[in-house]
């Protein structure tokens, strides 16, 4: 079951709660016998996993959350019962417990005290706390308008939260944590993810020079099962102690890759299966001279990839691909500049093996020129998982981010936490030429959204800085939603340099799903003749 399939059936089930109640009457006209055309509406309610961000006691971490207008928001024909929540809990089971970190002691407009705590609410349905005491560490108000927290604790715990009626739709919160010196040193972002059953990680490692430690954080009541299976170049690595991992409701395990197997391996692919539950998943990625970043799962396999928004100063990039089906995978391999595709100079296929995983060393591919890289397949061949590991600067000045491959944006997709300075969005359309609206929101200290439209040509990269808010400060929303074209594909690079060190993180920007097909339900009492 993929990553979608949960949350597609999530949806469904609880839209079908709304448009159940137009069936209770028997219907005054015979059945027609053709099927109604399904209705797109929004979805009623999000999951989200943030994992714990740092054990560095130099860390500190930025949640910003985000659901943007549109419908099912603010401006949106979406009608709720009852007022809107959104809220991330700490997990019970993270190393504190609690709500790990200093408050932000910014004044919100209402003038209350905002940030972590800023809602003081409750979640009476969390088991692991019947009492509902636990507060909110960040909490979204309405649509439109991005809210923040910060806390600089070595022991920050893992959150769990959800979003339903109008802050359902494309909810989104980042996570983004600045080490300033050490193991993993440099900015590590992730934008949290809905849970699912099989999760892929290519890029992964288990070599001296790494320390990669997945985070599995059960969101449900009940207890989730986990295997952790490694591969590498000639297929499955043996790794008993990965098998059948107990992970408590609301709780988080982190676990060590290099404690899985005997053998070390610079890259390794990662997939995370649910034997019973779900998960979120992801890696943390710590190197001792390249910094480090967290490692989103690959989207689905498929026969071909993209990666969005190589930097233009990348002075390396690593491709790590692999077959999980039972046929090889025959790719022909591309960059998307900006103003025309070209295949890198001795990379012009990958061969994938079923079972096994295969990589590309591109260098410095990009050449001054941000683009994005592509894989398509060569006439029928097997589908694949892959990731981009991207590296900016030199010597021990070098910092590093993961661009895994990604879905394209079919109607809109959200990224949160974008800044005045250091935001760069990147959009690339491989087949045909594409139109796309692209709209900032209110910063967290107030302004307005502002909105650009840009086309972006067939095979071409497009990286432009979002248009800033009218009149505001602090983080805020983007959304690209797509308008007219071909599929068009996005990410967003936050650079925030610190001595010398070209610290960044890119996080890919796939169709936020904030909307799913419902078909339209009517009684057919005759169903219950024998």
């Amino acid at each position: 079951m993929n990553r979608t399939t949960l949350t597609f059936f999530g949806a469904v089930a609880a839209l079908a709660a709304v448009t159940g109640v137009a069936a209770v009457t028997v219907p005054s006209e015979p059945a027609k016998s053709a099927a109604k055309t399904a209705e797109r509406l929004p979805v009623q309610r999000s999951t989200l996993v943030c994992p714990s961000p740092t054990s560095s006691e130099v860390g500190e971490t930025t949640y910003t959350a985000f659901t943007p207008q549109g419908k099912g928001g603010a401006n949106g024909s979406q009608k709720s019962a009852g007022k809107s929540t959104a809220d991330m809990l700490p997990a019970s089971g993270s190393a504190t417990g609690g709500s790990g970190g200093k408050k932000d002691e910014k004044k919100d407009e209402k003038g209350k005290k905002g940030g972590k705590d800023a809602k003081g609410g409750k979640d009476p349905k969390d088991p692991q706390d019947p009492k509902g005491t636990a507060k909110p560490v960040i909490s979204a108000q309405e649509p439109g308008k991005p809210v923040t927290a910060t806390t600089d604790s070595s022991d920050a715990p893992a959150l769990i939260g959800s979003a339903d009626g109008a802050l359902a739709p494309g909810w989104s919160v980042q996570q983004t944590t600045t080490i300033s010196a050490g193991s993993g040193r440099g900015v590590q972002g992730l934008t949290c993810a809905a849970p699912d059953t099989s999760l892929w990680f290519p890029g992964a490692s288990t070599g001296k020079s790494r320390q990669d430690y997945v985070h599995l954080t059960n969101p449900d009541s009940t207890p989730a099962v986990v295997d952790l299976e490694l591969y590498g170049k000639d297929g499955r690595i043996k790794a008993p102690t990965g098998e059948g991992i107990n992970v408590p409701p609301r709780s988080t395990v982190p676990v060590l890759l290099s404690t899985l197997a005997s053998q070390q391996a610079d890259d390794v692919v990662l997939h995370v299966a649910a034997r019973s539950g779900r998960v979120g998943a992801a890696v943390q990625a710590s190197d001792e001279k390249a910094g480090g970043d967290w490692l989103s799962a690959s989207a689905e396999a498929a026969s071909g990839a993209v990666f969005p928004g190589v930097p233009a100063d990348a002075t390396s990039v690593r491709l790590v691909a692999f077959a999980p089906g039972g046929s090889d995978a025959d790719l022909k391999v591309k960059l998307a500049g900006k103003s025309s595709s070209f295949t890198p100079a001795g990379h012009e296929s990958l061969h994938v093996k079923s079972g096994m995983m295969a990589t590309a060393d591109l260098g410095d591919v990009t050449r001054g020129e941000a683009g994005s890289l592509l894989l398509t397949s060569e006439g029928g061949s097997g589908k694949v998982v892959a990731a981009l590991r991207v590296t900016r600067g030199k010597g021990d000045k070098q910092e590093t981010a993961f661009i895994p491959a990604t879905r394209p944006i079919e109607e809109r997709g959200t990224v949160a936490d974008n800044r005045a300075k250091g935001t760069t969005l990147s959009l690339v359309a491989p087949e045909k030429d594409a139109e796309v609206k692209v709209t900032s929101s209110a910063g967290s200290e107030g302004g307005t959204p502002v909105s650009k439209n840009y086309t972006v040509k067939a095979g071409t990269t497009l990286a432009v800085e979002p248009p800033q808010p009218g009149g505001g400060k602090g983080a805020f929303g983007v959304t690209v939603e797509k308008t007219s074209g071909g599929p068009v594909y996005a990410s967003r690079m936050l650079a925030l340099p610190e001595g010398g060190v070209p610290m960044f993180t890119v996080q890919t920007l796939p169709d936020d799903r904030g909307t799913v097909e419902v078909p339209e339900a009517e009684q057919r009492l005759s169903l219950l003749n024998d």
